[in-house]
């Protein structure tokens, strides 16, 4: 997936650590060989190849994850949207160039507008696909949470009852830590240059995501141009928002709206979590200075000491 996983637990002495390490990494190269545009014998990148009105076989975990993405596709108006695949590799953020293509944009927007909420179809008993019309599909906003979930499924399995799994910006807690006390999470600071905690929030059974514009971009000019893409428009995200962080029961959920809330914006991805009940922390960038909108446990955080 282009980063690293990790893990911090109390395992016990019951559980031998050099087979638990073996699992968790199967359990994430499982999730990357079935839905990495990166690997072109990825099963997306085997949806990808199909032509429109074909059904194409997945695996069982590929059609759980394309279900979540639609479904908070469409609770979101289309502010996540998984057929984006062309956009990120035009804009030169996926496995096709490493720079942005005027040519291909423009043949990227032209095939724009079609949903994936609205333009893909699955079978769930048959566990299969089908596309209703041509386009890329992209799963990098969801598929990396739902890595995270599958660590916590092999964990739970082998009785780790404390436990902080990540991969990249998105973990997930299982129990507190040993001692009681809960997991202390940072929250990083959107800037481009360093490492900087802007707060710390802690968690317990719950899971957390971050999306931002401030680690995977290309400068043009005095432009930054992020990497998250807004299919609506056709173009990547340039809103005024640093960063997004969700807290859901799982990951899978908790990465797909922070996705979401960044391409939405603050104003509609502020209407949107209170709609459905989300806690999100929005950092926005206003006049050279961050400002913080949070909702629920988000609401009121404690600065790093």
């Amino acid at each position: 997936m282009g980063t690293r996983w990790s893990l911090v637990c109390d395992a016990g002495p019951a559980v031998n650590a050099a087979d638990l390490q073996r699992a968790l990494a199967a359990a994430v190269d499982e999730v990357d060989c079935q839905m990495s545009p990166w690997k072109p014998d990825s099963d997306l990148m085997r949806l990808n190849a199909a032509p429109p009105e074909q059904w194409v076989a997945l695996p069982a975990a590929t059609v759980e994850v394309l279900a979540r993405a639609l479904e908070v596709s469409r609770q979101s108006a289309g502010a996540f949207d998984p057929a984006v695949g062309a956009l990120v590799n035009a804009w030169g953020f996926g496995a096709a160039r490493a720079a942005p293509d005027t040519v291909a944009i423009r043949s990227a927007r032209s095939e724009g507008g079609r949903p994936a909420y609205r333009w893909l179809e699955l079978d769930h008993a048959a566990g299969r696909a089908c596309k209703r019309a041509p386009f890329k599909l992209d799963l990098c906003g969801v598929a990396k949470g739902y890595a995270v979930d599958r660590m916590v499924a092999v964990l739970q399995k082998r009785g780790v009852a404390h436990a902080l799994a990540a991969i990249d910006g998105e973990l997930r807690a299982i129990g507190s830590q040993a001692d009681g006390r809960p997991w202390a999470v940072a929250l990083e600071s959107p800037l481009d240059d360093q490492r900087a905690v802007h707060a710390v929030i802690e968690v317990q059974d719950l899971a957390l995501a971050t999306s931002g514009d401030y680690r995977h971009f290309v400068q043009a000019g005095s432009v930054r141009i992020a990497h998250t893409m807004d299919g609506r428009a056709g173009v990547p995200v340039n809103n005024g928002v640093a960063s997004v962080t969700v807290l859901a029961r799982d990951c899978m959920s908790a990465d797909a709206w922070a996705t979401a809330l960044l391409v939405a914006g603050a104003d509609e991805g502020l209407a949107l979590a209170q709609r459905f009940g989300l806690e999100v922390l929005f950092l926005l960038r206003r006049d050279g200075q961050l400002v913080e909108l949070g909702l629920g446990r988000f609401a009121a955080l404690p600065s790093p000491q």
